[in-house]
């Protein structure tokens, strides 16, 4: 009887123990707190949910045809017969595809350039450009850690959190003028003459993501020389080459000065938008180097870096990408592809400025024609964004930024009907 009694009382004390442990288990995320809504990703969410047949997404960073449908390019399709089948699946080096690579450096140097023949780039695949930017971030990091990286205002948000995620301190740079619509030049060269000597900026190459203002040819001379002047270091996040003006050779053409200066830079580079290949994120990090020993180094430690971060970059779309670049037809078809997506939205700014001034709009909308690429910086107020979205079922980012790749002949008669009801007071 005793026995039992202990036997009792010991499966009471486990039992205890037990509700005990579960209740400290309980405990351990008790402080997570929700995190905020993406700015982007959330206005997709919202757009989903609303169930107006007069709806319109201008928000979406992704390609759309004329009817408002995604697109796969006729280049991938047939990249993508050619490896169907393939017998390897095993994994790809640290640094990723060698021959997706190579192909990638000459869009962004040049088909014939002396730093690709002199093996000065340290280069590796990655996780489309927003992977590159990381890798970056965390290398300045670990090699520069008193260093602080100068973003200009607006930007893409994903880059404050890339580089505060790599615990980069961040600066910013005049960028944007919101009186004219345009770039604050002055603004700009005055920060850049201000910061410290060797400051790491971060530029986008073409295509300014969100207000899709890009400084002239002229203007990118008298910044490279005044980031020589002052040894500043220019890393390039190109999102859009070839997606801006059709022409990948003319949106690299900020680089390409920087590198007839004589500049060791930084490029980020994706193919999500230029080929649409936005779900197998295809991407590309290059490190220009002192020469080919210190470029063996650099790479050395982008890889030390990724192995921890994802092991090795994934195969099959950077299969497809090395496939289209090597094969000359299917190159020649993917640039006249990309030029057409580019006509595209640069026809729909056409149209979209001339249907707000038919409407008799008392406010200039030449910015919608001047700026470039997938994104027109409207000058909307976050107030007229949000009546944007509860009177007309329009969504975009309250930052008034709109996606022209959302925009089509179907809807930008309603699309300029809406954004002049909402502005005309102002």
């Amino acid at each position: 009887m005793a026995m039992r009694i202990r036997n009792s009382a010991s499966r009471g004390t486990m039992m205890s123990r037990q509700i005990s442990g579960l209740r400290s288990m309980s405990s351990w995320w008790k402080n997570v707190e929700p995190a905020p809504k993406d700015p982007i990703l959330g206005v997709t969410e919202a757009f989903l949910a609303d169930p107006s047949p007069d709806k319109v997404n201008v928000g979406v960073g992704a390609y759309r045809d004329d009817n408002g449908k995604p697109v796969v390019l006729e280049c991938v399709r047939e990249a993508e017969r050619r490896i169907a089948g393939t017998s390897f699946m095993e994994y790809l080096p640290m640094g990723g595809s060698v021959k997706m690579v190579d192909e990638t450096l000459k869009l962004a140097y040049g088909d014939n350039s002396e730093f690709i023949k002199d093996k000065r780039i340290a280069a590796v695949q990655s996780l489309s450009g927003t992977g590159a930017c990381r890798l970056f971030a965390d290398f300045q990091k670990r090699f520069r850690p008193d260093s602080q990286i100068y973003i200009p205002v607006p930007t893409w948000s994903n880059h404050h959190n890339i580089w505060r995620d790599a615990q980069v301190t961040q600066k910013t740079y005049h960028y944007y003028h919101p009186e004219t619509k345009g770039l604050d030049f002055s603004g700009l060269m005055d920060d850049v003459k201000n910061a410290p000597e060797g400051s790491f900026f971060l530029l986008h190459a073409c295509a300014h993501n969100p207000t899709g203002v890009d400084p002239t040819e002229e203007q990118w001379r008298e910044i490279s020389q005044l980031f020589k002047a002052k040894n500043h270091f220019a890393f390039f996040d190109m999102a859009y080459q070839g997606f801006a003006s059709g022409d990948p050779a003319r949106d690299a053409k900020s680089i390409r000065i920087f590198l007839e200066d004589g500049h060791h830079i930084g490029i980020s580079q994706s193919y999500a938008k230029n080929m649409g290949l936005y779900g197998q994120r295809v991407g590309c990090l290059s490190v220009l180097c002192e020469d080919e020993k210190q470029a063996v180094t650099v790479k050395s430690q982008l890889q030390q870096l990724a192995r921890p971060m994802y092991s090795n970059p994934p195969l099959h779309g950077a299969q497809i990408v090395s496939t289209i670049l090597g094969d000359p037809a299917l190159k020649g078809l993917w640039l006249k592809e990309v030029k057409v997506m580019a006509d595209r939205i640069i026809g729909m700014r056409t149209a979209l400025r001339e249907s707000l001034e038919k409407l008799g709009s008392p406010l200039s909308w030449e910015h919608v024609t001047k700026q470039i690429g997938m994104f027109c910086y409207s000058g909307m107020t976050p107030e007229q964004v949000d009546r944007l979205t509860s009177e007309y079922h329009i969504y975009m980012t309250r930052n008034g930024r709109i996606s022209m790749a959302g925009v089509t002949t179907g809807n930008v008669g309603y699309l300029a009907n809406a954004i002049h009801e909402v502005t005309k007071s102002s």
